[in-house]
Formats: structure tokens, sequence, C-alpha cells
């Protein structure tokens, strides 16, 4: 029940705070040290449900090894991300990558 609680009453702040904002339009002035601190949130979102799919796919601690396709598949997106700085390209390298190794190299 106390989960319950906690779950209605963060999405209750959430909704106010962006019906808030949304209401006040262009009246609502945000400190520009603000601003630049919520141009992190995605990148930091995205890394914190990323990473422990990465690194701990099954749940059951680190998987550091070749045996872990989803770690083979995020190196080499980062490495294609870093050379060619190309998101579609990054994706697909990715994706190719982790199937090729889950069914060719594993044979899963």
């Amino acid at each position: 029940m106390y989960y319950t609680w906690m779950i209605i009453g963060m999405a209750l702040i959430t909704v106010f705070i962006k019906a808030a904002i949304f209401m006040l339009g262009e009246r609502a002035a945000f400190p520009i040290w603000l601003k630049e601190a919520l141009a992190f949130v995605p990148v930091t979102v995205l890394t914190a449900i990323i990473v422990p799919m990465v690194l701990a796919p099954h749940g059951q601690g680190l998987e550091l090894s070749w045996r872990n396709p989803q770690l083979i598949a995020a190196i080499a997106a980062v490495l294609v991300c870093a050379g060619t700085r190309r998101q579609l390209l990054t994706i697909m390298v990715g994706l190719l990558v982790f199937f090729a190794w889950q069914f060719g190299v594993l044979g899963r």
C-alpha cells in the first residue's frame, strides 16, 4: 500500500509541475544555470537505464565476458559513434552486432 501512495504522489507532483510550466508558458523564466543543468537530464536518464542492461543483462551481477552480446554490441556502438558521430549508423551497427553475436557466435 505504501508503494501505491508513493507512485500516486510522484505522479501528482510530475503532473503539477508540467501543468504549471505549460500554463505559465513564457512567463516562467528559469535561471541559465538551471537550463544548462536540465540539458543533461536526458543523457543521465538514458545512461542510468542502459548501463545496467548492458553490464548485468540478467540481473545476476556483472557479466563482463565475450558471452554477453549486449556488452559486445555496446562496445561496437560506442566505437562507431566515436568514429563517425552518425546516430542512425550507430544504432544500425549496434543492432547488427547484437543479433550477429547472439545468433551467430553464441548460437542462441
